[in-house]
């Protein structure tokens, strides 16, 4: 076998324009990494790592047949729930929240699991029922998602919660929600925000105070929103220049290589920087929403479309956060922030994708 036949069946299921977007946004990630660690060249090779990780798990799911994908959503959903009671009642508690699970050989934190679990059981129990789809399908499928965000809700991890939510209610609506159930829900929340208010924690409630006015606690709880303000709009236009950013490396801005991120790119690359950095989320979202749209079955319609949904929302919400217009939720942004948790899972997603995309090419062909 030659080196180019070689080369033609590792990539037979990774699809190009989809490769070509999330590629770019990693080498994003590490270039500015770099900066954001004051050029640590450990931190930079940690995120190295978990890309090659990530990437890994993204190439044996894109290589999966569709009827294998469909298989796995019950064994990872039954897991998920079994690692999400496991950290009720066994988890390491850290910062006030009980979120990882140590298993001995490493310690893990399974909410990020069912980010990918939840919207793939709700997909495949929609498939299973398409024929017959009444109401009590939509309760049902509304069940699969309450229970984990409630346990998730409760650690408390109320960004990860919220996030799932947004994961299997982009599930429900391309199973095709009414629009009047969807708006009746909307109202019913509006009404009920009183009463979930009173079922936050004091840092919870203090987050969002300091949406509408950080300056109140300008050196304690609204350091972080101020800051991130700060750091994009001194970037004006054009940016300070790679690594020349005074709110980073002057030690100002908070978690710059985590959820921060963002604010490091604004502050040295500016609105053109920003506006090169969401034609890249763009182009892959718009891959994401041309895979849903030519996928040939109820279960990859579904899966995908919520994949390119959830990760559109990581994007919005993450920048919101940073840029002071959403609370402060502890959401990363996707593809660029420091992780391995997350860029595992965000990868995953991106091999259904492609696992949807090829597959099918195959089938018709």
């Amino acid at each position: 076998m030659t080196k180019r036949q070689m080369w033609l069946r590792f990539t037979a299921h990774l699809d190009g324009q989809l490769s070509l977007g999330v590629g770019l946004l990693l080498l994003t990630s590490l270039l500015i990494l770099f900066s954001a660690s004051d050029g640590n060249w450990a931190r930079v090779g940690g995120q190295t790592l978990n890309i090659l990780v990530a990437f890994t798990g993204l190439w044996v799911v894109a290589n999966l047949p569709l009827h294998y994908l469909m298989r796995t959503a019950l064994p990872i959903y039954a897991l998920g729930m079994v690692l999400l009671v496991g950290v009720a009642l066994f988890g390491d508690i850290s910062h006030g929240a009980r979120r990882w699970l140590n298993l001995g050989v490493a310690t893990i934190q399974p909410s990020e699991l069912m980010k990918i679990g939840v919207p793939l059981m709700m997909a495949w129990y929609f498939e299973k029922h398409e024929a017959t789809l009444t109401w009590k399908n939509y309760l049902m499928a509304t069940c699969l998602l309450i229970v984990p965000v409630g346990l998730i809700a409760r650690q408390p991890d109320l960004g990860t919660a919220l996030l799932i939510t947004a994961s299997g209610f982009y599930v429900l609506f391309l199973a095709g929600l009414s629009w009047r159930i969807i708006g009746g829900l909307f109202v019913a929340a509006l009404a009920s925000a009183p009463l979930l208010w009173t079922t936050l924690h004091d840092y919870q409630k203090h987050r969002i105070e300091m949406l509408f006015d950080p300056s109140q606690d300008a050196l304690g709880k609204g350091y972080h929103t101020i800051q991130g303000m700060i750091a994009v709009g001194s970037g004006g236009i054009v940016g300070k220049g790679y690594m020349d950013g005074t709110q980073t490396h002057l030690d100002f801005l908070p978690e710059r290589t985590t959820d921060f991120i963002f604010a490091v790119y604004s502050e040295e690359f500016g609105l053109i920087g920003n506006v090169i950095l969401l034609a890249m989320y763009g182009f892959v979202i718009y891959r994401g929403f041309t895979i849903t749209a030519g996928a040939s079955t109820y279960f990859t319609r579904l899966m995908a479309g919520s994949i390119t949904l959830t990760f559109a929302t990581y994007a919005f919400v993450n920048m919101g956060m940073v840029s002071g217009i959403l609370p402060v939720v502890g959401v990363p942004l996707p593809l660029i922030s420091y992780g391995g948790t997350s860029m595992v899972t965000l990868l995953l997603g991106f091999g259904m994708l492609m696992s949807i995309e090829t597959h099918q090419k195959l089938n018709k062909s």
